[in-house]
């Protein structure tokens, strides 16, 4: 009876180090008899996600679930990288959607500090005014691994450079968010005050690296890139060259494509330049081009976030003005002009 039960403890002791060994215990086990079995199982998740899962994400509009999705998933993603090959590709676009919910946290906080300065709150406002920095901060990290993922994608070789060969559309797409998320690194780590001390050449290598890609394919968003750069970056804009001309190219480049994403880089350089009569008709025609003209089905996505980048400066022109942001199905009008009146307002006397 006694060996028996002795035997029993034996046996699941035995199981129990059988296990341990299997599933990283026993390093040589672990190498030659399960990873082979993991491998396959990673590559499979990788190629789904670039074949099937990304290209299906792009045609959706909501871009909050896609932000979403990319927090929660990027981690396991990277995770990969321990049993088959680095996910570049994919780790470029999650780090980039995942910055963006960052970005979107900075937003609302940025109309809180607005709100509270109207409203002559300073400690409310102070506080509001740190928290959209640490949002900054963490959106300028995420953003900034997107750039050296793309970086690592490019044979670790320095953006702006030779260009690599992207012969598959995934890759170009790629190539586009990389360089999109190291403009970001850069605007978002100025915004929380050079926290992570993003490089700032960043910029002149984003700018070089978009005449890798063939304008026209991706909505002028390459042109735009470069244009912008050109009008924020001084001693950037080349002999000859006119950024505002540009970027209306860029403009009807994307308009024609029905992916208005040119839009945003006008809009913010302008912004950026104290032009409020420029960026309000870039906010007027991108009103009237989605009213009119529905979204690119393929690239769906891409456009819904030009509409929700050029909301939230909208919100911040009227916050800044009024103390509250743009009117639902306001985008495009302004406080100071006679709104549209089919724009949905809110009757105070309906919340008491």
């Amino acid at each position: 009876m006694a060996f028996t039960q002795i035997f029993k403890k034996l046996k699941w002791i035995t199981l129990c180090l059988v296990l341990a060994s299997l599933f990283g215990g026993c390093k040589a086990i672990n190498q030659f008899l399960v990873k082979p079995f993991i491998k396959p199982t990673g590559d499979t998740v990788t190629l789904l996600g670039e074949a099937h899962i990304a290209p299906y994400l792009f045609t959706t509009e909501d871009t909050e679930a896609g932000c979403a999705g990319a927090e929660a998933l990027t981690s396991f993603v990277m995770a990969l990288g321990r049993i088959t090959e680095e996910p570049h590709e994919l780790a470029v676009l999650l780090h980039l959607g995942a910055g963006g919910c960052e970005e979107a946290r900075a937003h609302e906080k940025e109309l809180e500090y607005l709100r509270y300065i109207r409203a002559l709150q300073p400690d409310f406002a102070e506080d509001a005014l740190i928290a959209q920095k640490r949002h900054h901060q963490k959106a300028a990290s995420r953003y900034l691994v997107s750039w050296q993922q793309l970086i690592a994608f490019n044979d670790d070789k320095e953006i702006g450079g030779e260009c690599p060969e992207l012969e598959q559309e995934f890759d170009q797409i790629v190539w586009l968010a990389g360089l999109a998320g190291g403009l970001l690194a850069l605007n978002n780590d100025l915004m929380s005050g050079s926290y992570i001390g993003v490089p700032k050449n960043i910029a002149a290598q984003a700018e070089r690296a978009a005449g890798c890609l063939d304008n026209k394919k991706w909505f002028g968003v390459p042109l735009a890139l470069k244009a912008a750069v050109w009008s924020l970056l001084p001693g950037a804009l080349p002999e000859g060259e006119n950024e505002w001309l540009r970027l209306e190219q860029a403009d009807v480049i994307g308009e024609k494509a029905r992916v208005r994403l040119p839009h945003v880089f006008h809009a913010i350089a302008a912004y950026a330049k104290g032009d409020d009569e420029r960026v309000r008709a870039v906010l007027r025609r991108h009103a009237e081009q989605i009213e009119e003209y529905p979204s690119n089905a393929q690239f769906r996505l891409f456009d819904k976030t030009a509409t929700d980048v050029l909301l939230r400066l909208s919100d911040k022109m009227w916050t800044e003005a009024t103390g509250k942001r743009t009117p639902l199905g306001g985008l495009g009008t302004f406080w100071d002009e006679n709104a549209a009146d089919d724009i949905e307002t809110v009757d105070l006397d309906d919340l008491f």
